[in-house]
């Protein structure tokens, strides 16, 4: 058996669901994990016909597109409930689910109540809210994994604002607090990014990634194959890791 067969029947039979499906790295991540064999269920929250279009475009079958969101603990149950109907099981749960809007960190005033909110409501409830319908069945697989996609910010205090840093650095919590509290059924691994080149922060652009690449250790931004690659790994090789932060940025955070 080649190298190319074995990848491709590592995730074999299983069930990935990744929130945030239809974005840079969630689809991404889908095609990874398809390609591995999974069969994979793309979560958009607005548009079904793009989650679909997503799906439509995986290697292999089984696949399929469902809407939800991760502030609504309503749909995500009837998420749940849809995807345990239609294949009895969940192996993986990728959180690439997210927002973030700019705001300068001196400008303390411009950080509103409402938008530290709606950042650790985006950014860290709605991932613990995924997992926590999941929980069941990802248990129930034996070998179930959740892959929550975090930040260098989380650890640097560099981001797009002060609240959005603070709740990667929650996110990041979580996956300890998590690793240990659902463990040994349930994995819990973080993937960290630094900048990458989606359309994720409202604002950036050419100038700022060129900018960031020409100091960036490895000489660019990346991609979000890149973060895909390390969500892909954390199903198929790292099988002895749980509760950790995987820091996947070219060497940003050493600068």
């Amino acid at each position: 058996m080649t190298r190319i067969d074995h990848m491709a029947q590592a995730l074999d039979k299983k069930v990935a669901v990744i929130l945030g499906g239809t974005g840079g790295i969630g689809a991404a991540a889908a095609q990874r994990l398809a390609q591995a064999g999974a069969r994979v269920v793309v979560v958009g929250q607005n548009d079904l016909g793009e989650a679909r279009s997503v799906a439509a475009g995986l290697p292999g079958d089984g696949h399929s597109a469902a809407l939800a969101s991760i502030t609504d603990s309503d749909t995500l149950s009837a998420l749940a409930q849809t995807v345990r109907d239609h294949y009895g099981r969940v192996d993986i749960v990728v959180n690439t689910a997210g927002f973030t809007q700019p705001v300068k960190h001196a400008d303390l005033d411009a950080l509103t109540d409402e938008l530290i909110d709606d950042m650790f409501k985006v950014n860290w409830r709605g991932q613990f809210a995924v997992i926590r319908v999941f929980r069941e069945l990802l248990a129930a697989s034996g070998d179930g994994l959740v892959v929550n996609v975090s930040s260098i910010s989380a650890t640097t205090g560099i981001g797009s604002n002060i609240a959005y840093c603070a709740a990667k650095a929650g996110l990041d919590i979580m996956a300890a607090s998590l690793g240990r509290a659902l463990a040994p059924h349930i994995r819990v691994i973080n993937v960290s990014p630094g900048v990458v080149d989606t359309t994720f922060v409202p604002g950036r652009g050419a100038d700022f990634n060129d900018k960031v690449a020409a100091t960036t250790p490895l000489g660019r931004i990346g991609t979000p194959d890149d973060i895909a690659a390390a969500i892909e790994a954390c199903a198929t090789h790292l099988k002895f890791t749980t509760g950790v932060t995987l820091v996947v940025d070219g060497g940003r955070r050493l600068n």
